[in-house]
């Protein structure tokens, strides 16, 4: 997207007001009523009630598969994190009922998507309702180790655990070599986005795809797993241990608190060195061999974002906090439409084919780890960008339905096909942003 004077001008503004408001506590356009009313919608319009998973677009019944109907299996965790935010901002708000029926939803979410989705039997290579790329595994394992530490559950702990432990080594049943590209074995770091062909996969070589979807979000799964685990925890001594034409593997069950720190350290540094562009703040979408290409989308500097805090608090180490403010400065200054909105990365030729579709997720992952940066490192200056952008897209939401299309600052069309992709950008936003006790603007 294009950099110009006037769109450099528009977000020094916006960060200038939000750096004069200074405080949590800013008037806000937006109520927890508002954002129940626009989860309430969402989830009205999306999803299947019987399966407890989400439907892809408006115009499906239901959520058959991935073929009929179904939201993509990488989205469907996002959808997770929503009902758990909502909750936990309901019980922010005070409100004990509407907490505990959200809790209650995102136990039933989780259910379902282990029903639907191969009973979370990460080994399962089917391409409908199995597991076929390492990024889908990965966010899965992320939203785990949350809903281990929402619900205070070590079954959801155990399979973030065997899900980070699939991808980083392996499969015996699919065999394919992991995703992890081991340096001492020529393969020169960081991680692999999939294993090729599908089935019977060939071993990954150096030069081979390594997106940052797969490598910062590995790093956020890491250090959320590292938080998990006690520090009492030894290494796995009944490790999976298989062999096929690739060679001779081990896969252990679980790491240990400081293997998880070191990996998520190693993943980083190699992801920062070969995936960004440290002085702007800019993440290059993939890297296939000795070049950085690609895109900077909206979702890669989010997890960029969220490993450098997640570092930051583990570690007190400013480095990563810098890091971090640079890819959120340049989410807001670069990404930005002119006019101060998230950018939804649609396809302007193809806006209703399903890769196009899935881009719509990105600024609700983009507001799960800014929340964090905010939050839990005080840095408040983007709270006026956010505020515009949740609350422009609530008052341009569908009359009828009360669904946002993801585009804030246009009015949602009656006719739009709308994925639930970008219908969760608003309410996503809302979620996480809205203050307990909201007052309106004077």
């Amino acid at each position: 997207m294009r950099f110009d004077s006037f769109h450099a001008a528009v977000a020094a503004c916006l960060l200038a007001a939000a750096v004069s408001c200074g405080s949590r506590d800013l008037p806000s356009a937006i109520t927890p009523d508002d954002a129940w009313k626009a989860y309430d919608a969402f989830n009205s319009t999306y999803l299947d009630p019987v399966k407890h998973i989400y439907k892809n677009t408006d115009r499906d019944s239901a959520a058959v598969d991935r073929w009929n109907g179904a939201a993509a299996i990488w989205c469907q965790p996002m959808y997770v994190d929503m009902a758990m935010n909502a909750s936990e901002l309901a019980a922010r708000a005070g409100d004990a009922r509407r907490a505990a029926r959200y809790r209650d939803l995102a136990a039933r979410l989780l259910r379902g998507n282990i029903d639907h989705y191969a009973g979370f039997d990460f080994d399962d290579g089917n391409t409908n309702t199995g597991w076929f790329i390492y990024d889908d595994i990965q966010w899965w394992t992320i939203t785990l180790a949350r809903a281990a530490k929402f619900f205070g559950d070590d079954s959801y702990r155990a399979l973030a655990a065997r899900s980070f432990a699939r991808v980083w080594y392996g499969s015996p049943r699919i065999g394919d070599t992991g995703s992890y590209a081991d340096p001492s074995k020529g393969l020169g770091g960081g991680m692999f986005w999939q294993w090729q062909p599908l089935e019977n996969p060939e071993a990954n070589q150096s030069g081979d795809g390594k997106m940052s979807c797969i490598n910062f979000p590995t790093v956020i799964a890491a250090m959320l797993l590292h938080d998990l685990t006690p520090e009492t925890q030894e290494a796995d001594d009944d490790p999976d241990r298989w062999s096929n034409r690739h060679g001779d593997f081990v896969r252990p069950h679980f790491e240990t608190k400081a293997r998880y720190l070191e990996i998520a350290r190693e993943i980083y540094d190699w992801s920062v060195e070969n995936l960004t562009d440290p002085a702007s703040g800019m993440v290059h979408d993939h890297r296939h061999g000795d070049r950085p290409g690609g895109h900077p989308l909206l979702y890669n500097q989010g997890t960029f974002i969220g490993a450098s805090v997640l570092l930051y608090e583990a570690t007190s180490d400013r480095r990563y906090l810098n890091h971090a403010v640079k890819g959120a400065d340049y989410s807001v200054e670069r990404l930005a439409t002119a006019d101060g909105y998230l950018p939804w990365a649609h396809s302007e030729e193809e806006p209703y084919a399903q890769g196009s579709l899935e881009q719509g997720i990105y600024p609700a992952i983009w507001a799960q780890y800014m929340k964090r940066l905010v939050e839990a490192c005080g840095e408040e200056k983007y709270l006026p960008f956010i505020e515009k952008n949740m609350a422009d897209g609530w008052k341009h939401r569908n009359a009828e339905t009360s669904v946002c299309d993801g585009e804030a600052g246009r009015q949602t069309a009656a006719d739009n096909v709308i994925g639930s992709y970008a219908a969760s950008s608003t309410p996503a936003l809302m979620l996480l942003f809205t203050p307990a006790e909201a007052k309106k603007r004077d």
